[in-house]
């Protein structure tokens, strides 16, 4: 048994991190394809949503954090 972990660049500010490819946040407003936010962009956003009244987008507790590789699937 092993775990993984996915490494990208945050379509917000475009730093690397690493993250749980099937937990992470993730927007396609920019680019058309579903792209990773990292933790602190993510907070960014879910507070201005929250000011304009808006439910803030769902962050797993474990979307920053290694994945059991069989979940990933074959």
């Amino acid at each position: 048994m092993g775990y993984a972990i996915a490494h990208g660049y945050c379509i917000a500010c475009d730093k690397l991190f690493s993250f749980n490819p099937l937990r992470v946040p993730s927007s396609s407003a920019i680019t058309g394809e579903r792209e990773p936010i990292c933790r602190p962009c993510i907070e960014r956003v879910n507070k201005k949503r929250i000011e304009l009244g808006l439910e803030p987008a769902v962050v797993f507790d474990d979307a920053y954090e290694p994945i059991d590789e069989r979940e990933l699937g074959e």
